[in-house]
């Protein structure tokens, strides 16, 4: 927009955020295609976010019509490696590029400042574009959330914040809320492709949608699961997160391994008296060791795990959603399932 209505193209942009405040951008590449188009690009900076973009260069191809009589609006659309939209239960309806309303407000804005800086009247057509989005979309898990052909372009409020939690709950609820379009009423909940891939081989009837990677985001996902009206929830996990989600943390990050490996010792000596077994895990470095002094010697203590862990998730859930916990041992092969009264088969 100012490289078309100004005399140079700028070097920076200050874009207003959808929270507070305003964040400069530095241009990465700018050009005029013609006196009514130009095509300007950024490189995405997540900082220390574990996002798939970082470092991607993204662009906006805008064209002006300023010739009287002069229709006013303003359009959006998808260009190279941006996604199209094919299922229901996202925010933007099928058929739509995947531009999220959070991103599609600021284009608004920002292009309105523009022809209010330069007072001009004009209707104004804007595609996005990502160059590599096509490539980068094979690392997300889009085609899941049936966005192909590119990446989604997301936001709440215009800025990373690094590590954020918010855009990690706001994956898993884009997930089930597919899952729920889909007319799912039941849902395999897993910590990362490892888990899932193995949940899918003792699940196959059960369509992608289904499959949904929550990362250690055990209370969010349980909660939102509950709230989007499923009746079933299939937890799925390895026996390292089932042990911290046992003690019932929300939250299953690494930083809490020593104090889980110490609550297992104590399950331990309540459930088998081996004073020695007890010992020997709360010694462990990490919960794959206390494993191999577990399994398959002590079932019993694989049982406490299995319906601790499950009576922590039916908290979260709340009474409406049948919970089944299924653990797995670290070769992916079930070592409990709640359904079938702790037998794995």
């Amino acid at each position: 927009m100012v490289s078309l209505l100004s005399d140079a193209p700028p070097t920076r942009v200050r874009i207003a955020m959808l929270d507070t405040g305003h964040l400069e951008i530095p241009i990465h590449g700018s050009r005029r295609v013609d006196s009514h188009t130009a095509v300007c690009t950024v490189i995405k900076d997540a900082g220390d976010d574990p996002d798939a973009t970082h470092k991607a260069e993204i662009g906006a191809r805008v064209s002006l019509n300023t010739e009287p009589p002069a229709e006013t609006g303003i359009r959006i659309f998808g260009g190279q490696g941006v996604g199209r939209v094919t299922k229901p239960g996202l925010e933007i309806p099928p058929g739509e590029p995947a531009i999220n309303p959070g991103p599609r407000r600021m284009i608004h804005r920002a292009v309105s400042e523009v022809l209010t800086e330069f007072s001009k009247t004009a209707s104004v057509d804007v595609e996005i574009f990502v160059p590599e989005g096509l490539a980068i979309a094979r690392r997300t898990l889009n085609a899941r959330l049936g966005i192909v052909d590119g990446i989604s372009i997301l936001g709440t409020t215009g800025r990373v914040k690094p590590m954020s939690h918010a855009a990690y709950i706001a994956t898993i609820q884009a997930g089930l809320s597919v899952a729920r379009a889909a007319g799912l009423d039941r849902a395999v909940l897993t910590t990362g492709r490892r888990s899932e891939k193995h949940a899918q081989g003792l699940w196959p009837k059960l369509p992608d949608e289904a499959f949904i990677q929550m990362g250690d985001f055990f209370k969010s996902a349980l909660e939102t699961a509950a709230e989007q009206g499923f009746s079933s929830i299939i937890l799925t996990v390895f026996f390292g997160k089932a042990v911290k989600m046992a003690r019932g943390f929300p939250h299953t990050h690494a930083a809490k391994a020593r104090l889980t490996l110490h609550k297992l010792a104590d399950w331990a000596l309540e459930t088998t008296g081996d004073e020695s077994l007890s010992e020997s895990i709360s010694e462990a470095n990490t919960a794959r060791h206390a494993f191999e002094f577990i399994h398959p010697r002590h079932p019993a203590l694989i049982a406490e795990v299995g319906r601790r862990m499950t009576a922590s998730a039916r908290e979260f859930a709340g009474p409406t959603v049948h919970i089944q916990g299924v653990i797995l041992d670290f070769e992916g092969a079930p070592i409990f399932d709640s359904d079938r009264g702790g037998s794995p088969a």
